[in-house]
């Protein structure tokens, strides 16, 4: 909230598409607890399967059949997994994937792209997007230069210094956010993720995808279903906790097998698997269908087509890119390729215009390298209204 000039919201409670602050003011909720609330907030069937869970206990250390049945519809769902190891957060599970990368290799380095975010890995914060965007932090304090020194960053977009990157360095693995949403949503351009995948093969890395916003969330596999490009790893998060701690990474079972106690690659968590997460997760999923998805898709487009229509309407140059359950409106008069091109970006022009939809009931990310995160639960009276709002917001905007 610092960024768009802003006190901090504090919420009361939720519940389908709306949030409560304790002020009593309610919003049209677009963040949804950054991604994980696919189905929107207290969905009477998380709440009644993380109810029935916690009445046979809230942890155990040792595996339960609710796990087993996640993991099983992980497999299902997304083409690169075989065998998966949950963790409590995506920090976690995207630290135990380059480890598995470095075992597996021999290697050190890992290329990363300008803007993405993957955690706060000591050695991936390194031009990094969210919230260290946000406060404009290249790196964070307390990370030791050592940390660091295997991470290789290149542009996102940029098909050249891919290559050239890929030839200097003896990468252990390639780790990308198949449609970065950590510097807003940027797509990437035609042939890139094949080329991600192609230059892994041809230099012996591993194609780490990190699949944390998009997995579950662009459709039932993930980026890698839709674009047919297949990583080594894959990172997961967000919609696979139903709203509760749960991450997991996943591959197969010639690279998983190296993860103590089969391997000697170390990982462990308490928490991990924990029963209530992994019963709000395998509810959520069981409602993830294709009638789930068309409609998610129908609700990004309508917003995102009203938000272009409303701010041609007043005169405010902006872009939104957009794909299932993910957009951003960028305050700039060219498309958005890259970290500095969304840098580029009128940031002040986007805090005016967070601040004029909170003022009208209106809950965007408040910072200009997030997304939104549109849900099942938001009706088309939900979109309706976040354009009526966003029309005069434009134009306070567009008045400046």
């Amino acid at each position: 909230m610092r960024a768009i000039g802003r006190d901090p919201v504090f919420i009361e409670d939720g519940a389908g598409a709306r949030m409560m602050d304790v002020d009593g003011n309610e919003y049209i909720d677009w963040v949804c607890s950054w991604g994980p609330l696919i189905l929107g907030h207290a969905h009477p069937a998380i709440v009644d399967a993380v109810a029935e869970a916690v009445s046979s206990g809230t942890s155990f250390g040792a595996p339960t059949e609710r796990e087993v049945q996640l993991a099983a519809e992980i497999v299902e769902r997304i083409p690169s997994v075989q065998m998966v190891r949950m963790t409590s957060s995506g920090t976690e599970a995207t630290m135990s994937a380059l480890r598995v990368a470095r075992a597996a290799t021999g290697r050190e380095k890992v290329l990363k792209f300008s803007g993405a975010y993957h955690g706060h890995v000591d050695g991936l914060l390194a031009e990094a997007g969210s919230g260290l965007a946000t406060q404009g932090i290249p790196a964070s304090p307390g990370v030791p230069e050592a940390a660091t020194r295997s991470t290789v960053v290149a542009p996102w977009n940029d098909p050249d210094a891919v290559v050239e990157a890929t030839e200097r360095h003896e990468l252990a693995a390639i780790l990308a956010e198949p449609v970065p949403a950590n510097m807003g949503l940027v797509p990437p351009e035609p042939g890139f993720l094949e080329l991600l995948r192609r230059r892994a093969d041809e230099t012996g890395a591993l194609l780490i995808f990190d699949e944390v916003i998009t997995g579950f969330r662009v459709g039932r596999g993930g980026v890698q279903e839709l674009s047919g490009v297949v990583p080594d790893l894959t990172i997961m998060g967000k919609v696979l906790g139903g709203g509760l701690p749960a991450a997991a990474f996943g591959g197969p079972p010639a690279l998983m097998e190296l993860v103590a106690p089969a391997g000697d690659v170390y990982q462990a968590g308490t928490l991990s698997g924990n029963p209530l997460a992994v019963a709000a997760g395998l509810q959520t999923l069981r409602l993830l269908d294709g009638r789930a998805y068309r409609k998610l898709e129908r609700t990004t487009d309508a917003l995102a087509r009203g938000l272009r229509e409303a701010a041609a309407d007043v005169g405010c140059e902006v872009r939104v890119q957009s794909l299932t359950g993910l957009l951003t409106v960028f305050f700039s008069d060219a498309p958005v390729g890259d970290y500095s091109a969304a840098r580029a970006s009128d940031l002040e022009a986007f805090a005016a215009f967070a601040r004029a939809l909170l003022d009208r009931g209106v809950y965007p990310p408040p910072s200009q390298f997030e997304a939104w995160f549109p849900s099942l639960a938001h009706t088309h009276e939900d979109v309706e209204q976040t354009i009526r709002a966003a029309r005069e917001a434009f134009a306070e905007v567009a008045a400046r």
